[in-house]
Parts: structure tokens; sequence; C-alpha cells
């Protein structure tokens, strides 16, 4: 499957809408749960053409951090987005993927598994 194929594209933001408030996903993750033909980069790359209804803001990177803080205007946006939200950020712009990851129905990783995305 294609990048810029609509499908593709309605895949991610899918499961994106199902991310309650107060909790995020990863890039990489959402790969993950999607399958073969997803990376954490081609996610990153249809999350930044989301449409309205889309939660964009609680999609950040591996470290737990927001990557769009100097890109969006005002800056650090997705940040105070979350954390409107409940999302707790310490002084390193990280939050606690171990708190506020969450997992959609039947593709949490096992107790024994380590999470392959996470690098906190």
């Amino acid at each position: 499957m294609n990048v810029n194929d609509k499908q593709y594209r309605v895949r991610v933001f899918e499961i994106v809408r199902k991310i309650p408030r107060g909790k995020v996903m990863t890039y990489g993750q959402i790969a993950m749960v999607l399958g073969d033909g997803y990376t954490a980069r081609t996610v990153g790359y249809v999350m930044h053409g989301s449409d309205d209804g889309v939660p964009w803001q609680r999609v950040i990177n591996s470290q737990g951090k927001c990557s769009t803080g100097r890109l969006t205007m005002p800056l650090n946006m997705q940040q105070s987005l979350l954390e409107e939200e409940g999302v707790v950020f310490n002084k390193s712009g990280k939050c606690d993927l171990n708190e506020f990851q969450w997992w959609p129905e039947g593709s949490e990783p096992e107790d024994d598994q380590i999470d392959p995305f996470r690098k906190n």
C-alpha cells in the first residue's frame, strides 16, 4: 500500500481518532499496530496532513516528547493541548509512556514484552 493512497491515510486516522483524551500513541506504535507497509516515518507524514476531527496532538515520538514543539504556532501547542487533557510532562518535555501510552484493544503487548518503540 502506498502512503499517498487514500485508504492508507484512512487507516492511520481511524486509529488516531480512537485514542482517548489524556492518552497518547507513538508514531512507531501506530505503524506496528497497522502492520506491513506502515513505518513511523510514514505515519508522521500522514499525520502532517490530518484533517479536522483527528486528534493529531495525541501522537508523539518514541521518547514521549512532542515532535511539533518548534513547528507550530503558538510554540509548544501540541504539549499545551495534551496538558489540557491531563498528560503530564517533565522539565525535559517528556511524558511517562508507562502511564499515558494507550493501546487499542487486542494490540497490547504482553506483560513480558518490551515495546520496541519506547525509548524512555
